[in-house]
């Protein structure tokens, strides 16, 4: 189920996401690149095939868990704003 908070976590509302990539994170990239590159020289193109399709898959499987991260993340915000600002905090339930 696709929701408002999916929409906001991609990308497709209206917002300006600013990523900073540290060079620490460019450094694990460049070695991914790399990695790749070695055992692509290694394969058939069959099997390049199927490498960059489980590749694909890992990422993702891991869209789907940075997603739903989020999704929680951003919800518990809610509740700790909604008993921040109410001495009811039965109004802060999931619905």
């Amino acid at each position: 189920m696709v929701t408002i908070l999916h929409d906001l976590y991609f990308g497709r509302i209206g917002y300006e996401r600013h990523r900073v990539r540290t060079e620490e994170a460019k450094k694990i990239d460049e070695k991914i690149i790399a990695e790749r590159k070695y055992f692509e020289e290694k394969m058939t193109g069959d099997d390049i095939k199927r490498f960059r399709a489980l590749e694909s898959l890992y990422t993702q499987a891991g869209d789907s868990d940075e997603t739903d991260a989020f999704i929680y993340g951003f919800k518990l915000a809610v509740k700790i704003m909604c008993a921040t600002f109410t001495e009811d905090t039965n109004k802060c339930t999931d619905t």
